[in-house]
């Protein structure tokens, strides 16, 4: 290579980074202001991801972008390869003009685009048509490939491709989720979606929200105004203005709602779900107990640190066993957490005074029939459910309720937890939030341990003892 060959490309290399340091995708939380929930995004590892957001909250970056990474093999949180082919599913055609394959055409340089190939419009203008696909040169060699569909066309239409990922902008109908579960099921691939909450308590309040399967690929976030740093307080404050509260719970905060609102809506997974950590032994308070045979028994270890924060760090729930299975899985938990017990070896714990009944099937009561396991229960406990409820919301009003995130039941039900007619919580899902409040009732309250005195501080209380016996001797 003689010099001006060098030259000449050394020139082109400088053109092709002032090129790419000015793309919209270089610009993407790259600057002064960082979306912080879409970074968290990204970063997650998990299969199944979700962002539920208000509109404008951001969430449709977070897909769009995702969708790029993956098909240009560039993704920097995850391994990255050659030919991806990826959906992005929308709910009609129009939408997916005006909003996803928008986004898409925004971040994605037009240098990287091999061929695009349309269903209505012109390729040479395919921010005014319809695209059908979009191959993409992919760094590692060869292409990729984005696909565009829309769920107005049918379950049918979704069937027999393998995908690397899909990318759901909006909540899809059930039957379309499903298909897509299965296009990404032989490339052990990747589900996504974006969507404000408004079609009430889906399929996906109980699939992802709630994660009523506990599948360990599955996570979400929620995504509001105030979360993304490109919308200004005085733009945040004019929308919240002209809209309602009820307009709000969706719109900006990106929340799920139904006709009767959530008993605990001062819960929040992102400030009271925790990571675990080693509980120093001083804090241990009670277990406390929710029995149940066909339903399931709930019970959780409670500890109370030196300023009275709460913690929840273990449980046991499960239906369908006999007293003497439970007992034997509470000790278990209690050996590995080196859980405190009484002189005679025993566990003590809260429980449901309805335990303490005998039936006639049954010689003894359940309270008893623990106590025949080692587990001494007591079943003095405080039922009042309004008071319950109104002592649960100070703590997690207080922020000094913290759960370890290995306790999925008990934060499954604290989210889904709803009033029904008549100003009551609907009677259902509600095990492990009775025994919490049996628990929060006795006002819990840290104990810190003795303070280690020093040989002159002993000296002097045994001094002031002897004074005051002399002065009571005298006094006689």
């Amino acid at each position: 290579m003689d010099l001006n060959e060098a030259i000449e490309r050394l020139n082109r290399i400088e053109k092709e980074f002032e090129r790419r340091k000015n793309s919209n995708l270089a610009k993407y939380n790259a600057g002064d202001k960082v979306h912080l929930k879409q970074i968290a995004f990204h970063k997650c590892k998990k299969r199944n991801r979700w962002v539920f957001g208000g509109n404008r909250s951001g969430k449709t970056e977070c897909g769009a972008v995702e969708s790029i990474y993956l098909a240009r093999g560039i993704h920097p949180y995850r391994k990255n390869r050659k030919d991806v082919f990826g959906w992005v599913v929308s709910l009609s055609r129009e939408v997916q003009r005006d909003v996803a394959q928008k986004k898409i055409l925004h971040y994605l340089p037009k240098e990287w685009i091999a061929d695009i190939v349309m269903s209505s419009g012109r390729k040479d203008d395919p921010e005014s048509g319809v695209v059908d696909q979009i191959k993409i040169k992919n760094v590692f060699g060869g292409y990729s490939v984005i696909g565009f569909k829309s769920c107005d066309q049918g379950r049918e239409k979704f069937q027999g491709s393998s995908l690397d990922f899909v990318w759901f902008d909006e909540e899809p109908p059930e039957d379309v989720y499903r298909e897509c579960k299965m296009r990404v099921f032989d490339k052990r691939g990747d589900i996504f979606g974006t969507m404000t909450p408004l079609k009430g308590l889906t399929f996906i309040y109980d699939e992802i929200y709630l994660n009523k399967k506990q599948s360990k690929d599955v996570w979400c976030e929620f995504v509001e105004w105030a979360d993304n740093p490109f919308l200004s307080k005085e733009e945040i404050e004019a929308l919240t203005s002209s809209m309602s509260e009820d307009e709000l719970v969706s719109r900006r905060y990106g929340q799920f709602k139904s006709l009767y609102g959530p008993v605990y809506p001062e819960f929040d997974e992102n400030t009271h779900v925790i990571d675990a950590f080693p509980v120093p032994a001083d804090w241990q308070a009670t277990l406390s107990i929710d029995p149940g045979l066909n339903n399931p028994l709930s019970c959780h270890w409670y500890c109370v640190d030196y300023d009275d924060n709460v913690y929840v760090v273990a449980e046991h729930f499960l239906a369908g066993k006999d007293v003497g299975y439970h007992a034997e899985e509470i000790k278990k938990i209690s050996d590995k957490l080196g859980w405190k017990k009484d002189a005679k070896g025993r566990i003590n714990a809260l429980i449901d005074s309805a335990a303490n009944q005998k039936t006639l099937a049954a010689s003894k009561s359940v309270t008893e029939l623990f106590s025949d396991y080692g587990i001494l229960a007591n079943p003095k406990v405080d039922k009042d459910l309004f008071a319950g409820i109104a002592r649960v919301k100070e703590y997690l009003k207080g922020k000094r309720l913290f759960i370890f995130r290995s306790c999925e039941n008990l934060i499954r039900e604290l989210k889904n937890y709803r009033w029904s007619s008549g100003d009551i919580p609907k009677k259902t899902d509600d095990h492990a939030l009775d025994e919490l409040r049996y628990f929060l009732m006795t006002r819990p309250r840290g104990e810190r341990p003795d303070e280690i005195k020093s040989a002159i501080t002993k000296d002097k209380e045994r001094l002031i003892r002897k004074l005051r016996r002399s002065r009571n001797i005298r006094r006689l």
